[in-house]
């Protein structure tokens, strides 16, 4: 028998070119400026006083009057769409508890549009204290009521200490 030897012809290892990595340059991110919302229902920025301006400005009374429109708008609009539902919505089912169940989400929806309604009523208030100079002033101890507690509720009529008191008595008459 004859053996055959076969040659293994071992390769050398290839070395791969390594492509050489231009140096990185971190991208500076842009500082985008969004504004802050005053409050959800409005897309008003929230007012950022100048420096060494007082309190009730024209500038803030100007601010705080296009928040007050534009969230009486909103809230009219939404009284709107609720209506116009209800009259969509306005068939009756002969099914009892299909009849109960849209009752009930009738109702629902006509207590918020209550509470909204006097809501409106307070922002026609508040534009009123507004024209008359009184509008940002606390109604118990004449302080101020302060920007980012109006930013947070337009109709605030008292500052944050009186409400605080009144609260806490509230909850002691009450229990």
């Amino acid at each position: 028998m004859v053996e055959k030897k076969s040659k293994t012809v071992k390769k050398a290892p290839v070395k791969k070119a390594v492509a050489k990595k231009a140096p990185v340059k971190k991208a500076v991110a842009k500082k985008t400026v969004k504004a802050t919302i005053a409050n959800n229902k409005s897309k008003i920025a929230a007012y950022k006083p100048k420096k060494g301006e007082k309190y009730m400005s024209a500038a803030m009374k100007k601010h705080f009057v296009a928040v007050l429109l534009l969230w009486k708008e909103h809230l009219k609009d939404e009284m709107q769409k609720t209506f116009d539902h209800l009259r969509a919505k306005g068939e009756t089912y002969a099914d009892p508890v299909d009849r109960a169940s849209q009752e009930e989400e009738f109702a629902f929806e006509l207590r918020t549009r209550d509470r909204e309604r006097k809501l409106i009523s307070k922002i026609a208030v508040s534009i009123e204290q507004v024209k008359q100079d009184d509008y940002g002033w606390c109604e118990s101890c004449g302080d101020e009521i302060g920007i980012k507690r109006l930013e947070a509720r337009p109709t605030a009529t008292h500052c944050i200490h009186c409400k605080t008191l009144d609260e806490i008595k509230e909850k002691q008459l009450n229990g």
